[in-house]
């Protein structure tokens, strides 16, 4: 018996064939981790989507994150929509499936949210919306999220997961790198506390600008983190990058990501790191 893998950007499927019979068996019945190349049984995943080996982090869904990270969740700017700038072709259509398919107006998640008693603003970007990639809307969602997080004196938390700037936006894309940038900037020099959580993928405009910039930086295990792809890279230095390059654990060993944090004590984690900012934060209050 042999392993094939089939590809699936999302999912990872692995099928099982024997070359000498024509049996297989259904797809999706195991996966194979992209970082460590374990093959086990799908049945063997919890609920957080991950490698049972490695820990490695299966690309989620907003909505399928949200499930497991916050016990309460209100969400925000689901009305928004994009005008297509630049009449880019094909491009309402993709826009359409993909509101379709994920259940959110744009690539990223916005609102209020819980667990336990702390309360905080919360953004998750879908990589299921065409990549993750920042279009006008998805910086419009998280600007207003920070600017409100501001204005109500809340600590914000933001789960990056993106290709990078969204390419049928042009300019209007690119823009929104300085404008979330801004805003989380402001909410910094009001003495709150941000969050970022660094999931796989976090590539291109979104690293080279918010993704980077939180008072806090974690990030999942095995996750890509980087500007360019490996192909860009090798094909401008015109040599080959360690395979790990830009994997979270070798971006935190040269100090770009305060900690690495497995998905099942992310609920715990965040709550201990918010509760600690908004002692610091009332104490500031207070005039000590």
């Amino acid at each position: 018996m042999k392993l094939y893998e089939k590809a699936n950007t999302l999912s990872e499927r692995v099928v099982k064939v024997d070359p000498q019979a024509d049996e297989r068996v259904p797809e999706g019945i195991y996966r194979r981790c992209p970082r460590c190349q374990t093959v086990f049984a799908a049945a063997q995943m919890d609920q957080y989507q991950t490698c049972p080996q490695c820990e490695y982090g299966f690309r989620l869904a907003a909505a399928a994150r949200l499930a497991w990270l916050v016990d309460t969740a209100e969400p925000f700017d689901q009305d928004l929509q994009t005008k297509d700038p630049l009449a880019f072709p094909g491009y309402p259509a993709k826009l359409a499936q993909a509101q379709a398919c994920t259940g959110l107006n744009d690539a990223v998640w916005t609102g209020q949210a819980t667990i336990a008693d702390t309360t905080f603003y919360l953004a998750i970007m879908d990589p299921t919306f065409i990549m993750g990639s920042l279009g006008t809307v998805t910086g419009e969602k998280l600007t207003r999220l920070i600017e409100r997080a501001t204005a109500h004196r809340q600590p914000v938390v933001i789960y990056t997961a993106s290709g990078g700037a969204r390419m049928q936006e042009g300019i209007h894309s690119l823009m929104q790198m300085q404008k979330v940038a801004g805003a989380l900037a402001q909410h910094h020099a009001a003495g709150l506390l941000s969050i970022v959580v660094l999931t796989d993928p976090t590539t291109g405009g979104v690293t080279a600008s918010f993704a980077m910039e939180a008072d806090l930086t974690l990030a999942e295990p095995r996750a890509l983190v980087g500007f360019a792809g490996r192909r860009v890279i090798e094909q401008t230095t015109h040599e080959q990058i360690a395979h790990d390059l830009q994997q979270a654990e070798n971006v935190l060993r040269h100090g770009f990501i305060d900690q690495i944090v497995p998905r099942a004590k992310q609920r715990t984690v965040l709550v201990q790191l918010l509760k600690m900012g908004g002692r610091q934060d009332d104490a500031n209050n207070d005039g000590r």
